[in-house]
């Protein structure tokens, strides 16, 4: 009988240790409470098309405006994400700049006959969060990636210029969630 109490009041006391401390997940950003409102730079096309072929890297692919569209998605992904105000760069209490180095386009299957059934499209960037109040770098990351696949036939075809998007699209995702989770 008194072993019974025993285990009934541990196994309350480790119920309500549970219930109290939580999982530790959270919704809410990482972010020092500093930071309320970001500036996002045009991003730069720095693609190398004339850089040197090598056995892994047989051509450079090439997207004019590519910067852009990443630029875009980057901005409409913190405004989703709401946890920075986009501002103007002399009001921002952080700056992300960036520059977009690498555009892949890579087979992924074939068919039967040697025809490229999916492609996977990759972007890479090189990009650094500063501090706007004082210039100091908060962090840098370099070849910086998001990336997507598409089909070329059948029911779930689409095209280069849908995948370059959601690629831009998960690096933006990424990019954000770097910036407000990884502190």
């Amino acid at each position: 009988m008194k072993r019974l109490i025993i285990l009934r009041t541990a196994a309350l006391a480790l119920a309500v240790a549970f219930t109290v401390s939580g999982c530790g997940y959270t919704a809410s950003s990482l972010l020092p409470t500093e930071f309320k409102t970001i500036y996002v730079e045009n991003f730069v096309n720095k693609i190398t098309v004339t850089k040197d072929m090598t056995d892994a890297r047989m051509y450079v692919n090439y997207r004019p405006g590519m910067e852009v569209e990443v630029t875009k998605a980057v901005i409409n992904r913190y405004l989703y994400d709401g946890n920075l105000a986009i501002t103007q760069a002399d009001k921002a209490d952080l700056i992300l700049k960036a520059d977009l180095i690498d555009y892949r386009r890579e087979a992924l299957r074939y068919d039967a006959n040697a025809n490229v059934e999916e492609y996977r499209v990759t972007l890479a960037v090189d990009m650094e969060l500063v501090n706007g109040h004082t210039g100091k770098t908060v962090w840098k990351e370099r070849n910086f990636g998001g990336q997507a696949t598409y089909r070329t036939g059948g029911t779930l075809a689409t095209t280069q210029d849908v995948a370059i998007r959601a690629a831009s699209e998960d690096l933006a995702r990424r990019i954000v969630e770097r910036t407000v989770e990884a502190w």
